[in-house]
């Protein structure tokens, strides 16, 4: 158990011993041993040969060993030793043990040594007792014959411990661990920060999640009503809704063990690693029951088995996915053991995995809606340094339609960025603002160059937008328009759309409309018509497609969908219908935007001389706003209930761009402007 577990943590002062020492003194000893074994400590004085010769030849010498026929060394008399010039060699020889020579020398060439010794026997009638030895160093001798061994093993294990601890990194580390998993461990000793005070909106992914964290923490107040503990839950949705950041939150709330790791995590280049890990990483959490196991991107192992396998070579993750079903729900039930999983990718995932007993529990963690936005933004404001009174998070809320809570966080930080950039001493409402027109658009590019012609061209096609827009019932009316250059974008405007949980066709009918209201205006005004709306085109197209074939709203087609919710569709080659139907459904697509765009165009030629009026207003101030359009055409003739859930939302829209496409001719201009988010300035 968790709690029987040592709460004492290393002192990070203390340094660490380390093997390696040992390895370094074995060494040391042995070379000691080699540079001064033998008489390494009692090593005689050096002389000369004709040193050696005139102690000789006066009598000094008692004995002369030569060793290996290299050396010599010299024993002297007892009485020489009295000597005032032989004093110095006795004192150095701390370690004498009386026996020791006193010199030694290299004779050189032996022959010639041996014949001025036997002259100078002869000539001074002394005696040198000349004797020849052997001596061999046999421990120096193995030493050197092993050291290369020696440093070779050496050299081995340094490098495979320091792979084995994952130094090497790569595919190649963690040799020795290879099927080890490599699981986080989070537990009491581990201090996360994180906890569902920092997880704002997503209110009913935390009650769930929380109740799972209870069970853990009080498993007697479900199990005496006969209740299990869930196998798991897996958090869906988009991306940077808050699955990663609530999994967070568990670790840090939940008391227990709590090992957190990737997907990826399991994919190796050896065969079986995945499974291996799976089995490890069950042990584990196992012997620290009751815990929990949380699988980032479990996508990336959880595809459904059999799809896109067409070569076989993707059996490794089918055999990982095949050991975490059984380590889930099999035989060997891991009991107090819980998953929780996140991705973004549910419809791949395998039907085995997503059943019940397995994850018992599927929470959809959905974009935020307005009230979850306030509150989102409440949490990422606090540590910000704010201009007194002037930041409204309700009306931040309506500003960011659409924005999932990473994004929502990315537009405080650019907000502090671009005070600091001001030279701002607080965060204030304009700040915000330009961050999020920052992030949806990019950044203002008034430098760029466009010709008179182009700035026209651009001029038209966004005040036909305008035009439409604010003349059809269930368009969005318009809040801003301009024409400096925004990132990719030539121009851009903003919308304050009315938000819908249902949509009827007339609704998007007059979106459709409003959206060609670019290249309408174009072509009332210039009788010519540009690649300027290549991201309108897009944005109708697929709305058109998503009528007849998705929602059934078309006559013709009927009361059919093509929809493949499970997002097996992708694998399959052939279409879920006749080549009848098709030419059907084309025909259909096109007549909707055929007949959109003509009705665009009687809407802007009935009210060319307006239309003309706003894009000049437009030429001259590059920016107009929602009181600009009510001066020209008046109220709107559709009188609206406002509501407290009407939000600014992004409109997707295009202007000319300087950028020519592979397929355009020469001298052709092609643009694909990007909406940007509504901005009520």
């Amino acid at each position: 158990m968790a709690k029987q577990q040592s709460n004492k943590k290393l002192d990070p002062k203390k340094p660490k011993f380390s093997a390696y020492w040992i390895y370094a003194l074995i060494i040391l000893i042995f070379l000691g041993i080699n540079f001064f074994g033998g008489s390494g400590f009692g090593e005689p004085a050096k002389i000369t040969p004709s040193d050696y010769m005139k102690y000789l030849s006066e009598g000094d010498v008692k004995k002369t060993e030569v060793i290996n026929e290299r050396v010599a060394r010299v024993y002297l008399t007892s009485e020489a030793k009295e000597k005032a010039v032989h004093k110095k060699s006795g004192d150095s020889d701390f370690l004498s043990t009386g026996t020791s020579p006193d010199y030694s020398f290299n004779i050189g060439s032996l022959e010639k040594f041996q014949t001025d010794v036997e002259d100078i026997e002869k000539e001074n009638n002394v005696k040198a007792n000349l004797t020849f030895e052997n001596e061999q160093n046999y421990l120096g001798e193995i030493l050197i014959t092993l050291l290369p061994f020696v440093l070779i093993i050496g050299i081995w294990i340094f490098i495979m411990r320091k792979m084995s601890s994952g130094g090497a990194g790569g595919a190649g580390g963690q040799i020795f661990n290879i099927g080890k998993s490599k699981a986080k461990l989070f537990d009491q000793n581990t201090d996360v920060k994180t906890s569902f005070k920092n997880v704002a909106g997503l209110e009913g992914a935390k009650e769930e999640v929380q109740e799972i964290v209870d069970f853990l923490k009080q498993p007697e107040k479900y199990t005496s009503l006969g209740g299990k503990i869930p196998k798991g839950a897996l958090l869906v949705g988009p991306p940077g809704t808050g699955k990663t950041l609530l999994a967070k939150a568990v670790a840090g709330e939940a008391k227990v063990p709590f090992f957190s790791l990737s997907g990826s995590d399991f994919v190796e280049m050896f065969v079986g690693v995945g499974a291996s890990r799976v089995r490890d990483l069950f042990k584990q959490a196992k012997e620290k029951s009751p815990s929990i196991i949380f699988i980032d991107e479990i996508d990336a192992i959880g595809r459904a088995r059999g799809k896109s396998n067409f070569s076989g070579s993707n059996d490794e993750r089918e055999n990982t996915l095949n050991q975490l079903l059984t380590e889930m729900d099999g035989f060997g039930t891991n009991t107090n053991v819980i998953v929780i999983a996140a991705t973004n990718r549910a419809d791949v995932l395998d039907k085995a995995l997503m059943r019940a007993g397995r994850f018992d529990r599927q929470i959809y963690v959905d974009l935020p809606d307005l009230n979850e936005r306030r509150e989102i933004f409440e949490v990422h404001l606090k540590p910000l340094k704010k201009v007194a009174d002037e930041l409204d998070t309700e009306f931040l809320a309506k500003q960011t339609p659409g924005f999932s809570g990473a994004d929502i966080a990315n537009v405080c930080n650019e907000a502090a960025l671009i005070a600091a950039r001001k030279g701002n001493k607080a965060v204030g409402k304009q700040d915000f603002l330009d961050a999020v027109d920052r992030i949806v658009g990019g950044l203002e590019k008034k430098n760029k160059i466009i010709t008179p012609d182009e700035k026209k061209a651009i001029a038209f096609h966004e005040a036909g937008h305008a035009t439409v827009s604010w003349m059809l019932e269930h368009a969005a009316p318009l809040v801003k328009v301009t024409i400096v250059p925004r990132g990719q974008s030539l121009g851009a405007a903003w919308y304050l759309p009315e938000e819908r949980l249902i949509v009827r066709p007339e609704q998007m009918l007059d979106e459709m409309c409003a959206a060609l209201g670019g290249r309408a205006a174009e072509k009332v005004i210039f009788d010519k018509i540009s690649t300027g709306a290549l991201s309108d085109l897009e944005k109708v197209t697929k709305q058109a497609k998503a009528m007849v074939t998705i929602y059934g709203l078309n006559d013709k087609v009927g009361n059919l969908t093509y929809y493949d919710s499970s997002g097996q569709s992708e694998y399959n080659f052939t279409k879920p219908y006749s080549e009848k139907t098709s030419e059907l459904i084309d025909k259909e697509i096109s007549n909707l935007i055929e007949s959109q765009y003509q009705r665009a165009i009687a809407l802007l030629t009935e009210n060319k001389d307006k239309l003309t009026q706003l894009a000049e207003i437009l030429l001259d101030k590059e920016v107009i706003f929602k009181d600009d359009l009510q001066n020209i055409f008046g109220e709107r003739p559709f009188a609206k209930k406002e509501s407290h859930l009407s939000e600014v939302r992004e409109s997707e829209e295009s202007a000319p761009s300087t950028s020519n496409p592979s397929n355009a001719p020469k001298g052709s201009e092609s643009e694909d402007l990007k909406g940007n988010a509504s901005l009520d300035k």
